[in-house]
């Protein structure tokens, strides 16, 4: 490639969210940046190039957070119920 050794080129699944996208690997760190650098926000058929590093740990971080999320939903559900059920048994004590 232009920018240096292209390792290997993915492109996204058109039925899934990636429509769109290729994930494309270089052989070398500094290519790559390089690549990122010059590509970024390049219009290619009156659309702009979106270039972004891969970043394991950051995916990871927010399929964490959408768990913990998740986690905090079905306590506060619970929650929930707990209060409308004593309230419900407070009533028919009265």
């Amino acid at each position: 490639g232009k920018y240096g050794a292209v390792y290997q080129i993915r492109l996204g699944e058109r039925g899934r969210d990636t429509k769109g996208t290729a994930f494309v690997v270089y052989e070398d760190i500094y290519d790559a940046k390089r690549a990122v650098d010059h590509l970024s926000g390049f219009n290619v058929g009156g659309r702009y190039l979106v270039c972004m590093y891969y970043q394991p740990a950051k995916f990871e971080r927010r399929a964490n957070a959408e768990e913990k999320k998740k986690e905090l939903e079905e306590l506060r559900r619970q929650v929930k119920a707990k209060k409308q059920q004593l309230a419900a048994n407070a009533n028919q004590t009265e």
